[in-house]
């Protein structure tokens, strides 16, 4: 049996930085993927990131996130994550991140809705993406391992304490045990449960939720007003800092908060000349989508659950809480969208979630790094039984009766949609937790016999998890 100080699951910001942080704290973690180096950016250019460049303090900043989130915002968890962004900014720039910047060589920052200030920075619409590789880039500087094609199945815990993980790997197809002494869950969000598991299966809130953990913000499932009508391609809210403008169909400029399902459209015929080179990305990928050149003709769009905000229940140091935040479950971390600080409450504030990843992803490995430097081993029993109960899951989905991958999940996301934020009555929430007991007593039935490299399993593995997560979503 594998024995490792710390696991961190995940490949994305947070997971990375919580990476970095682990080794500069003197030990060597190891990161499990489901997928190889430079898979971890879904969902990460929905806007850059929120730093108070030309602020003399970051109480604005702080009072906007409050704003935006309402009153279930965790005003402490906001003050203390927004007056890391001019730090976190610095951080990343000093490791090779290529802002955009404006006259006098400072960073170009934009204001968009929300932000009482400009505020919005970065790398247009690849902050994220360089983001990632510039981590990836500090992760292999310090020897950091990471095990791609292997995918999470279960946590192993004693109590309330961690003591390493199940997992299925796809290369060898062998279901493995792996002892640890630490856990950090940062994965990708569970928006995936409205459009399909490749967007965010939310593997980390599962996880927890699996092992007992009650997690939290579940009802608050941000809109994005950028995507691209009839399909699940995001916009950057950056462009509206560029010259881009939000339209109804009579021409009216509107704020981005009024976009609907049919109404609006995304202008970007007047974006500022020197923001082309920065936003080149996007008109590749309108273009290549929908056949629309954003230079001659405007874009329709919609808003959309593009990203998700609640997990598991963190403190300060990234410990998931337990009994209503008077207790950790020993040795478990979570950061980023596996994770619910509190501090975005019922709507985001453009720019915050980058950031808010890699101030968690950091304090969660830095905490968990000087940890395991005095904690033991223990639990090898308790691994091995968790492993024969994750071989047996498997056999039952090649063994046993139920609906194919891709009916369920479209399924799936045809009962969630009723679970959004503008629909979210008694009424509509009781018909979904009853659509989706249906469905879970349905099941799903894997086709293809084999473990190797086995895709249909593994997309099995994230419908069943995502199903028990909306169930969540549905009681919440």
């Amino acid at each position: 049996m594998e024995s490792w100080d710390l696991i961190i699951i995940g490949s994305g910001p947070a997971a990375l930085r919580a990476a970095v942080a682990a080794a500069d704290s003197g030990t060597t973690p190891v990161l499990i993927e489901s997928s190889g180096i430079g898979a971890g950016n879904s969902n990460l250019d929905l806007a850059g990131m929120a730093a108070s460049i030309d602020e003399i303090s970051s109480s604005a900043h702080r009072d906007d996130t409050i704003t935006a989130g309402g009153e279930s915002t965790d005003k402490i968890a906001a003050a203390r994550v927004c007056g890391e962004g001019v730090g976190v900014l610095a951080e990343l720039e000093r490791w090779g991140l290529v802002l955009r910047r404006r006259d006098g060589g400072l960073p170009h920052a934009s204001q968009v809705s929300g932000h009482s200030m400009p505020r919005l920075t970065g790398c247009g619409d690849a902050t994220g993406r360089n983001t990632t590789r510039i981590l990836e880039e500090q992760a292999m500087k310090r020897g950091v391992l990471r095990r791609a094609d292997l995918r999470a199945m279960s946590l192993v815990m004693d109590g309330n304490q961690v003591r390493g993980i199940t997992a299925y790997d796809m290369s060898s197809g062998e279901v493995v045990g792996i002892q640890s002494k630490a856990v950090i869950l940062a994965t990708a969000g569970h928006q995936g449960i409205w459009s399909g598991s490749a967007n965010g299966a939310g593997l980390g809130s599962s996880l927890a939720a699996s092992a007992g953990i009650s997690l939290s913000g579940l009802a608050n499932n941000p809109i994005h007003p950028l995507t691209v009508r009839g399909t699940d391609l995001n916009i950057s809210i950056d462009v509206l800092g560029s010259g881009g403008r939000v339209r109804k169909s009579t021409g009216e400029d509107v704020d981005s908060s009024e976009v609907g399902e049919d109404n609006c459209i995304l202008d970007l015929r007047s974006m500022d000349s020197a923001a082309h080179v920065w936003f080149a990305n996007t008109r590749s990928r309108i273009k290549d989508r929908t056949g629309l050149d954003i230079s001659r003709e405007v874009v329709p769009i919609s808003s959309t659950i593009a990203v998700t905000t609640g997990g598991a229940p963190v403190d300060d140091h990234g410990r998931v809480t337990i009994e209503d935040g008077s207790k950790w479950a020993t040795g478990l971390y979570a950061a980023g969208r596996s994770a619910h600080n509190g501090m975005h409450g019922e709507g985001l504030l453009a720019g915050n979630l980058l950031l808010d990843d890699l101030v968690g992803g950091r304090n969660a490995g830095a905490h968990a790094g000087a940890w395991v430097a005095e904690a033991n081993f223990a639990g090898s029993k308790l691994v091995e039984d968790a492993s024969s109960a994750a071989k047996a899951r498997i056999e039952a989905l090649q063994n046993g009766a139920g609906s194919s991958v891709g009916q369920v999940a479209a399924t799936l996301s045809s009962i969630m949609d009723s679970c959004s934020n503008g629909s979210r009555d008694e009424a509509s929430l009781k018909a979904a937790a009853a659509s989706l007991a249906d469905l879970k007593s349905t099941g799903i039935k894997v086709t293809d016999s084999s473990m190797v490299m086995n895709t249909e399993l593994s997309a099995a593995l994230e419908i069943q998890d995502m199903i028990s997560l909306a169930e969540q979503i549905a009681r919440s």
